[in-house]
């Protein structure tokens, strides 16, 4: 199973990026997706997550600002940042929990992390 996300890059505040991750290989059901960020010398932090039937959870510094959502048949979830600040500059990370078979317990992958800067 790999999860490959993409839509970094450099954006001036106030602008907007979106950030896309799919998840690929063997894979029997995903339940939780989410996105996750870091910044060096911090620990990752949660941005946003969406559950399979689309509940919604956002950390209180990005409410309002982004959305996440998903796309179940594509098994990628993907994460709209508007307004974007210079503080959210920071490496982000896409997961999810899934499971490889129906009888399988299900288990958390990470994607590769992809670059997001803001500037002034």
């Amino acid at each position: 199973v790999q999860l490959q996300a993409s839509g970094g890059g450099l954006v001036q505040a106030g602008g907007f990026l979106r950030l896309s991750c799919a998840a690929s290989g063997s894979i029997s059901s995903i339940n939780a997706m989410g996105w996750y960020r870091q910044v060096p010398g911090k620990q990752r932090e949660l941005v946003a997550t969406i559950s399979s039937v689309g509940n919604t959870i956002y950390a209180d510094s990005v409410k309002g600002r982004f959305t996440i959502s998903r796309d179940n048949d594509k098994n990628s979830v993907y994460l709209q940042m508007n307004s974007l600040k210079l503080e959210d500059t920071a490496v982000y990370y896409c997961n999810a929990v899934l499971m490889i078979h129906t009888w399988s317990i299900p288990s958390l992958y990470w994607g590769q992390g992809t670059l997001v800067t803001v500037s002034s």
